[in-house]
């Protein structure tokens, strides 16, 4: 498959992970494009320890997926990589890369350009592309999407749900209990997703808007989805039509997945999916712009902005660092 003739060889895009269920997603999605974009065979690594134990490929065991190549093929090619710092290391991880080779650049989008192809061009010669970005990169796909009838004219909002739909159906328990709590819950549920662990959303300002949501109609089910056990026990006091799936919360309230915590990684990373999928299903959704695990859940829900409460769109500090991460 790999460093034969011209004529033979298959041109391959292995897409790394990297952070967050949203950061991950939207970012394979953005990989997943570049690679229909430039005629390359998509493989997604999320070996990272993140969602699986460490070595284990995520993707395939909490997603229905029609990539058939596994990333364990890539793992000894012998054939040319961009970028070439990857030749010899393509079983690693992105964290892995990063310290050993840019140890200080975890945060810095240096690390981006480094070990990432350069997704301004389409005609990489090498025959294995990585791709990897903490967060999604659209922007720079811009103009190959414009000159590509599949994707001209098109909004961005639905090419990315037409993707999440066709890479991330997710597996059979997830589906179940989706289906399960949103038929308990009824057509009209508010979503609430508050992030408050390594990084906190304004709660005063999603608790405001929900009761405002509220006065409207007192007895709407509402379901939160949240990665910090004090806040999810406060509201369960406070409101009383709450809904909310079974799952880990650390109680020293810092983040769940991550290479290193030692809990039940496919089973957290499905209660994960649970509530992603839980509320693009919700007729509203409070939430931040800071967070990329809702706005996918907006795309999965094709939801319009009405149905949408973002309690940080007048921030000028969220704003301005969305404005760096754009051109980053």
């Amino acid at each position: 498959m790999f460093g034969q003739d011209s004529s033979m060889r298959q041109r391959v895009l292995l897409i790394k992970g990297k952070g967050g269920l949203g950061n991950r997603i939207l970012s394979a999605v953005c990989g997943l494009i570049y690679a229909d974009l430039a005629g390359r065979t998509p493989i997604i690594d999320w070996r990272d320890g993140s969602y699986a134990p460490l070595g284990d490929n995520a993707y395939p065991l909490l997603f229905d997926t029609p990539i058939v190549q596994t990333c364990a093929a890539t793992d000894t090619a012998a054939c040319p990589v961009s970028p070439a710092i990857w030749a010899g290391h393509l079983r690693c991880s992105t964290q892995e890369m990063i310290d050993n080779f840019m140890p200080e650049a975890h945060s810095s989008p240096k690390a981006y350009r480094f070990f990432c192809i350069n997704l301004e061009t389409l005609d990489v010669p090498e025959d294995i592309a990585v791709y990897w970005s903490y967060l999604p990169k659209f922007r720079r796909l811009s103009k190959h999407m414009y000159r590509d009838p599949r994707f001209s004219g098109r909004p961005l909002a639905g090419i990315i749900k037409e993707y999440l739909d066709r890479y991330f159906t997710p597996n059979d328990r997830v589906q179940g209990e989706v289906i399960r709590l949103s038929t308990q819950m009824g057509a009209d549920a508010i979503g609430v997703h508050i992030r408050y662990t390594d990084r906190k959303i304004p709660l005063k300002a999603v608790l405001s808007t929900l009761r405002k949501r509220l006065k409207q109609a007192p007895d709407t089910p509402i379901f939160l989805a949240t990665d910090n056990a004090k806040v999810q026990q406060t509201m369960k006091i406070d409101f009383a039509n709450l809904y909310h799936i079974q799952k880990y919360l650390p109680a020293n309230g810092e983040r769940l997945h991550w290479p290193a915590t030692d809990i039940a990684k496919i089973q957290e990373a499905e209660n994960a999916m649970i509530d992603m999928w839980v509320l693009s299903r919700c007729v509203r959704l409070i939430y931040s712009r800071q967070s990329t695990f809702s706005q996918t859940s907006a795309y999965l829900g094709k939801m319009h902005s009405k149905q949408l409460d973002d309690v940080d769109r007048y921030s000028s500090k969220v704003l301005l660092k969305k404005l760096i991460q754009y051109y980053a």
